[in-house]
């Protein structure tokens, strides 16, 4: 006999609260109850996801602990900086799913030089995948009740270079990150500077010199897989498309180091996960082929005369970046199969 898991939306107008509808929507268990906003409450989701056919009717609520209380499951896609207060009133067998930043940095130092403020403190950390020593974050997950989904960027980069982290054959104080970023990333606020006649046509570099708040999570995660310190250089470049990430890693090949090591690397640290693939030697991915899917794509390669390992890494943000990760944590909580109600087959062209 099946069991029917209430979830609670919190943000459900926004791209990453529609986008949390619609995966989360795919899973056989999956019962939706309270959908809010903050401005657009009062509205039909209808107005703001057209695409959400069968909840197009539904009308959005105040965001408040009452609202979503009641629930098995709430999946916070907040601005920044929002969540915490929201998710403290909440019981604490409830499932709460933040999809901001509010609790994915362990460094209330961090927290503070990159975001502002007081920090919200630390929940398990949503990427399954991410290496831990012996083991992995998966082992985290299970039975949490509180879990913090990771930066899309932050994923991308994560899976791309660890494996060579944690094997030992990459020098993790020198990498170089480059990543072309799809325009859903910025959310959905009206900027100038992210409308269309903006955009179209152009290539647009933004939080340039290690500004970018996902630069933490990132050395974080590396930290745990284990770097010995990490460095990076950390560009993202807005691109017109409206989702994806293609993240471009390098970083100097360790002495004695081969080709042939780094793909063992690579190959075996991924062998059993479900949706992180690394791709046939000569093959690169692209963003096109993850789109509206849970996988990641991965190609590596060694670039022998600069004595670089290069690896490029392609996601949806808003699907495996985001709400896929977000399922894919909650089924891990919950104790389901893994994979449930996610797909790794894309949309292309």
């Amino acid at each position: 006999m099946r069991m029917t898991i209430t979830v609670a939306v919190a943000g459900a107008s926004g791209y990453v609260g529609g986008e949390v509808l619609r995966v989360f929507g795919a899973h056989p268990d999956v019962e939706f109850g309270a959908l809010t906003a903050a401005a657009s409450a009062g509205d039909s989701l209808g107005a703001h996801h057209q695409h959400l056919r069968s909840l197009a009717d539904r009308t959005l609520v105040a965001t408040t602990p009452e609202a979503l209380a009641g629930h098995d499951v709430v999946v916070l896609a907040l601005p920044h900086g929002t969540s915490a207060a929201i998710a403290a009133a909440l019981p604490p067998q409830t499932l709460v799913i933040d999809c901001g930043a509010d609790h994915r940095l362990v460094s209330a130092e961090a927290w503070s030089e990159y975001y502002g403020g007081e920090h919200a403190g630390t929940w398990p950390y949503g990427l399954p995948e991410l290496l831990t020593g012996a083991l992995r974050q998966r082992a985290a997950l299970a039975g949490a009740r509180r879990i913090a989904v990771p930066g899309c960027n932050v994923t991308a980069v994560t899976l791309g270079i660890q494996p060579g982290v944690a094997a030992g054959i990459v020098d993790a104080s020198d990498l170089v990150a480059v990543l072309a970023v799809g325009y859903s990333g910025a959310g959905k606020a009206l900027k100038p500077h992210l409308l269309a006649s903006e955009g179209l046509g152009a290539a647009v570099p933004y939080a340039v010199g290690g500004t970018h708040r996902h630069i933490p999570e990132i050395i974080q995660n590396l930290v745990a897989a284990g770097a010995a310190g990490v460095r990076i250089s950390f560009t993202p470049v807005l691109v017109p498309m409206s989702r994806g990430v293609l993240a471009t890693v390098t970083a100097p090949l360790a002495e004695r180091a081969t080709a042939a090591s780094v793909r063992d690397a690579w190959v075996s640290a991924y062998a059993d996960e479900p949706f992180v693939e690394v791709l046939p030697e000569g093959q690169w991915p692209s963003t096109a082929s993850t789109v509206g899917s849970n996988a990641v794509l991965i190609g590596v390669g060694v670039d022998e005369k600069a004595g670089k390992v290069v690896t490029v890494t392609a996601l949806d943000n808003l699907v495996k970046g985001t709400a896929g990760g977000a399922l894919q944590s909650m089924n891990i909580a919950l104790g389901l199969p893994e994979t449930t109600g996610l797909t790794t087959t894309g949309v292309s062209p």
